[in-house]
């Protein structure tokens, strides 16, 4: 048993001021991933500053139309929420799609977009690891890969970002809010999340003591959404493959569409190359197959995962034609 301290903050300030006075610090919302992380040694920090009772637990309508979505919002909640439903089915479904009821009842928003890989090397800390203690290697570029990256990966290591949420909030152009003791600080979701270079241990753009207050939504008028994902068994699995993707067509041609993969990279992979072929097509499958391909042309698979790269594409194709028929 690794002995640590306790901290219950009852604001973002207090919060923030306690992380920069105790090194060594972690913030504690749902815990649904750092108790594990701690259970399993991979974490061991000596203060826990509880977030839990902060007041962040509100999803706000914004002046602009969209949505504000407060940092400690239960997944359950979240997805359950009534705008969400409608205006932003696909991360209401990419919510539905990760964990367990149990564990969507205790995980955050904030928390979510926090997890950490679910890479076999990096949860034992018998085997090296790059992502836990830098310097040591990467043994599943050789070792057990199949579930691991084909895009953005580097020798230093391939393992895989596992938020279904966060695929949903990157089609979804969604900002994060943070607190630090700079002051506050807005992120894109879609470069929030770093790929992993030769510091695969640094897994996001936070600076050291920020805190993550609220993720916003713009308005997504006239855009349909939706999110599928593939996994190795139909409940409480990690996706192989997942796509988020947001489509409208007007006058027989694409207005808008923005498309995530999940599964495929260290964070969740924004499609921008696809987009730009989308962007103005026609609404076909030829099209959808084209952009998929353009997008994933840049795939380096390694021994045991080549797959995905088929199965990301087949996937792509179905959700864009299944959006283009709503829309017609």
């Amino acid at each position: 048993m690794k002995p640590y301290g306790y901290l219950r903050a009852s604001t973002t300030g207090e919060a923030v001021g306690a992380w920069a006075a105790r090194p060594g610090a972690q913030y504690l919302a749902g815990g649904t991933n750092l108790v594990d992380l701690m259970k399993l040694g991979v974490a061991a920090p000596r203060m826990l500053i509880d977030v839990r009772r902060l007041p962040l637990d509100s999803v706000d309508a914004t002046p602009d139309g969209g949505l504000r979505i407060g940092a400690t919002v239960r997944n359950s909640d979240l997805a359950a929420h009534p705008a969400v439903r409608t205006r932003y089915r696909a991360l209401s479904q990419a919510l539905l799609a990760g964990a367990s009821p149990q564990l969507r009842n205790s995980a955050t928003t904030g928390g979510n977009l926090l997890q950490r890989t679910r890479c076999p090397y990096f949860q034992d800390v018998g085997k090296p690891c790059n992502k836990r203690e830098p310097g040591t290697g990467c043994p599943a570029v050789e070792g057990i890969h199949r579930d691991l990256a084909v895009l953005g990966h580097s020798p230093h290591c391939v393992a895989t970002h596992p938020s279904d949420m966060a695929v949903a909030l990157a089609a979804f152009d969604a900002t994060v809010r943070t607190e630090g003791t700079d002051g506050p600080r807005s992120l894109p979701v879609t470069s929030f999340h770093r790929l992993p270079g030769d510091r695969p241990d640094v897994d996001t753009e936070l600076r050291p003591g920020e805190l993550i207050t609220a993720v916003d939504l713009p308005p997504a008028p006239g855009v349909r959404s939706v999110y599928r994902k593939v996994r190795d068994r139909a409940s409480y699995a990690f996706a192989l493959v997942s796509v988020a993707a947001c489509l409208a067509v007007e006058d027989g041609r694409i207005r808008h569409a923005s498309l995530a993969f999940g599964g495929l990279a260290h964070r969740p992979w924004r499609a921008w190359t696809a987009e730009e072929r989308l962007l103005g097509a026609a609404p076909t499958a030829a099209v959808f197959e084209q952009a998929a391909e353009a997008e994933l042309d840049a795939a380096e698979p390694l021994r045991d995962n080549a797959f995905k790269v088929r199965l990301a594409g087949d996937l792509a194709v179905r959700v864009l034609t299944e959006l283009a028929g709503e829309a017609a």
